[in-house]
């Protein structure tokens, strides 16, 4: 990092220097920095938080609570109205305090925040150090002379979606009574709705590493799933430092972590702290109120203070602390929160109850946690409706939009009692998940993923609504039999293929069970079609009758059955009118799907029997050639030419499981037409993108994972927030890589497409973007001798290099009495040593600059300060 003697002094000779301060006090000023550098003894704790703003961009906050009391060599503490902050991506900056507040017992709160725009995805090491710590950490062997660090690790990764570090709302400054129960728990709230973990780690010093010598408190645990750190009765007095390590977790995946440095002062009391009774976990649905009462007590009779803390009483809508009476030495307070459709989230919201004593001698805190479950509302099937192999389920949108609906079924009933905190359906109940639907579908057909559902069981179901990662509360169970219909269909098959003249065979058997004492003949049958596969739109006039129970055949003609399949119902009539309730049937289809040199064939229908073989055959001017006889419903036909021409038809061969009817039953699907074409995109490319500063160009490669990729094209834009723009289209394998010279700087983002022989393209790559180099660079010294070697006051790069990377400049020199001697906008400076008030030569010696810089930099046009100093000498030897 860097060295702070000088961070400090350059950044406080700017302000100096700029209101035309006099030698004796940039003297004072540089004797005070010096001797603060080397006794700097204040840092007591603090974290790293980042919010994401944009793709890359990020605002970050650094928090530091610093010593205000001076040491006990009487040097006063340092304050510091800025700190360093490495980005983790070989970038680092100054960031000023924006807020700064004093507190009791010598503590002082400082916030510092910025926006840092980051290269691409990637994982970033964010670090800030300051020396030293404060002094007399008990832990910490020589604190005083131990640089204090925090870091935070933030993980940049478009596939898992935007994320913000956890915001920790208990403050990392508390106090103990020696030989007595101390707990912290840092009130982390996660506005993403992430997981966390929390573990003990070690506070760290120099380059973030772990400080050598540290040691843990004994008796000191973290419980990793409540965040509560637990000291059993510390045996010592005074101060001791420790790091939590919060981590963040989404999807079992870990996305980030925090690491926050913790001061707890152990102080020698008789003072006992106060105690909190109340529930530790409570469930609740979106939509209803929640109340949980609390009873506060202080052993000592001292007044107390509650402060509530925790992600539910950040919410603008959210959970609430009242105190509502007193009994004895007894406060009653409660929780109260009305909640709604936005509170629904997958993990609990922890409330953190700190319950504080006003005593003389120590004031002393108790902690409380409550864990609180916002679960979504449940819906209710509104209908179930059985075939004689399907079974129709429809359903409500619950008053949360549900996001989605998962769908569960059991051959047999299950029930178990109501617990507010259980959502979605238990694993040990025996449902199966069946489907897993959008929130548009609010109905659903359960034909075992067409293959039938058979008889003979009573089929249940559950539904459960998806609120995003959310599982909301499960439906009440819904149960039906199949239909048994009849009469029984044996055969829909189709003998001719046509868009007019289309024919289809219909066969069924006669019924031989009839109650012909309940439902006396005559009878007749009515066969009714409709097109589709499940009988949606059946007519309400049949397409044939027949009188008498032997006529079981019926041929339907002038069908377009070469685009549509069918289904028919037989129904069996009598004079009452419905005997039973019908089977539905349809025919088969053939789908054929053409890719790259092949065809994927596939088969579609709704029977009541079981298909056990299907064969595919390829359908020839001359005849029929079989492809495959198979017990799946579909084939692929593959080693074929691309724009040609394919036909086929299948074959299924299936029963009844019951005895007494046909067996094997045929049937035949239309001709299906199929031509392979490559239709499949390739691989997005993988670039890797790399910034010559000295010859002012990025060098882009890329990797194709795709066979058959002829080119690729290349995409730029100069910073993340600009459109991309074509770069070019380049042929491959002939070219793996580019030389880009922007038109301003160096820094921007790519990305590319692949593009394959077919004139298929692949989706966008993953955008890299990188920063502008540091071209600003000036000279330590120059010889005004007129000689024209080093004349001049001016950046080492190259004029067209500084016209596109500074946007504008302010550039102020001043001399060792803090007199401004030169002051110019232009970036390339140009100072050849002359005073600008009297136009002479400047004397000899040390001048210090102060520059006001905007580069263009990824993020757009960032502001930048720089200050150093530059030796002025008229001759070689002076």
């Amino acid at each position: 990092m860097y060295n702070y003697t000088q961070l400090f002094f350059q950044h406080l000779l700017k302000s100096v220097f700029a209101k035309g301060c006099h030698l004796v006090l940039l003297l004072l000023v540089m004797l005070v920095l010096f001797t603060n550098a080397a006794y700097a003894t204040h840092n007591r704790a603090g974290e790293i938080t980042y919010t994401q703003v944009s793709e890359f961009s990020y605002s970050i906050t650094i928090t530091t609570f610093t010593n205000t009391r001076p040491t006990t060599s009487g040097w006063p503490p340092v304050d510091r109205p800025s700190l360093e902050i490495d980005f983790g991506d070989n970038t680092t900056a100054m960031v000023s305090r924006t807020e700064m507040i004093d507190l009791p017992d010598y503590y002082r709160k400082n916030t510092y925040i910025t926006t840092h725009t980051f290269p691409g995805p990637g994982t970033y090491e964010l670090v800030v150090e300051d020396p030293n710590r404060n002094e007399g950490v008990s832990n910490i062997p020589n604190s005083v002379a131990v640089v204090f660090s925090i870091k935070t690790i933030m993980q940049i990764n478009p596939a898992m979606g935007t994320n913000s570090a956890p915001q920790l709302l208990s403050p990392p400054i508390d106090k103990a009574a020696k030989g007595r129960v101390f707990i912290h728990n840092p009130a982390a709230w996660d506005p993403d709705g992430d997981s966390l973990s929390y573990e003990l780690t070690p506070c760290t010093g120099e380059n973030g590493e772990p400080i050598s010598g540290f040691d843990f408190p004994e008796g000191m645990e973290m419980n990793n799933q409540t965040g509560d750190l637990v000291w059993d009765r510390p045996q010592e007095t005074g101060a001791f430092n420790v790091a939590i390590l919060i981590e963040e977790w989404r999807s079992g995946v870990k996305i980030g972590q925090i690491t926050r440095d913790l001061q707890i002062e152990v102080l020698e009391t008789d003072n006992m702290p106060p105690d909190i009774l109340s529930v530790q976990e409570k469930c609740v649905q979106a939509g209803d109120s929640l109340t949980i009462n609390l009873k506060i007590f202080d052993p000592d009779g001292d007044s107390l203070k509650v402060t509530p803390l925790g992600g539910a009483f950040e919410l603008a809508d959210g959970a609430r602390f009242t105190k509502y009476g007193s009994s004895g030495d007894t406060l009653l307070g409660r929780v109260v929160w009305s909640t709604n459709c936005n509170h629904i989230r997958r993990q609990p919201y922890l409330l953190v109850l700190k319950v504080e004593d006003y005593n003389a001698d120590v004031v002393l805190a108790d902690l409380h946690n409550i864990q609180i479950w916002v679960n979504g509302p449940p819906t209710q099937f509104t209908s179930i409706e059985p075939t004689n192999n399907s079974i129709s389920l429809s359903w409500f949108m619950p008053q949360c939009n549900a996001t989605g609906f998962t769908l569960y079924r059991k051959n047999e009933s299950a029930l178990w009692a109501y617990d507010s905190c259980l959502t979605g359906v238990p694993a040990n109940a025996g449902y199966t998940k069946i489907e897993e639907l959008d929130a548009s579908e609010l109905s659903y057909i359960d034909n075992n993923q067409e293959n039938g559902l058979q008889q003979g069981f009573y089929y249940c179901y559950r539904i459960v609504p998806q609120y995003d990662d959310a599982l909301g509360y499960s439906s009440q169970e819904a149960c039906a039999e199949l239909v048994r219909g009849i009469p029984i269909i044996t055969n829909v098959s189709v003998q001719e293929t046509s868009v007019q003249a289309g024919e289809m065979l219909l066969v069924w058997s006669k019924p031989m069970e009839i109650d012909t004492i309940e439902h006396p003949g005559p009878y007749t049958y009515k066969v009714y079609r409709s097109p589709g596969f499940y009988g949606n739109s059946f007519s309400d006039t049949p397409v044939f009758v027949s009188s008498g129970l032997n006529d079981t055949v019926f041929t339907d003609s002038g069908l377009n059955t070469l685009e549509n399949p069918y289904s028919y119902k037989v129904e069996l009539h009598n004079t009452q009118g419905l005997v039973s309730q019908p089977m539905v049937a349809s025919s088969l289809w053939l789908n054929a799907n053409g890719a790259d040199q092949q065809i994927e064939l596939s088969v579609q229908k709704n029977t009541p029997w079981v298909n056990h073989l299907y064969r595919f055959s390829e359908v020839l001017p001359n005849g029929e050639v079989l492809l495959d006889e198979v017990t799946e419903t579909s084939f692929l036909h593959t080693g074929l030419h691309n724009g040609e021409s394919y036909q086929y038809k299948v074959e299924s061969e299936g029963w009844y499981s019951e005895d007494g009817l046909v067996k094997p039953i045929i049937n035949i699907s239309q001709i299906a037409v199929g031509i392979p074409l490559d239709t499949l995109p390739p691989d997005p490319p993988r670039l890797q993108v790399a910034a010559n500063c000295d010859a002012f160009y990025n060098e882009i490669n890329w990797q194709v994972t795709t066979d058959d990729v002829v080119s690729v094209q290349l995409f730029y834009a100069p910073d993340v927030n600009a459109e991309q723009q074509p770069v070019g289209q380049f042929s491959y394998p002939d070219t793996t890589g580019y030389q880009h010279f922007p038109k301003l700087a160096v820094s921007g983002c790519y990305s590319a497409l692949a593009i394959d022989s077919a004139g298929n393209e692949s989706s966008l790559s993953t955008r890299v973007c990188i920063d502008s180099c540091d071209f600003y660079e000036l000279p330590n010294a120059i010889t005004v001798n007129e000689d024209g070697k080093n004349d001049v006051f001016r950046p080492m790069a190259e004029d067209y290099i500084i016209e596109k990377t500074i946007a504008s400049a302010e550039i102020e020199i001043f001399n060792r009495w803090g007199n401004l001697v030169f002051t110019t906008t232009d970036p390339l400076i140009l100072w050849r040593g002359h005073d600008k008030n009297s136009n002479r030569l400047v004397s000899p010696g040390v001048y210090y600059y102060v520059c006001n810089l905007r580069e263009r930099r990824i993020s757009g046009v960032e502001e930048r300060y720089k200050v150093g100093f530059v030796h002025v000498y008229h001759r070689k030897n002076d």
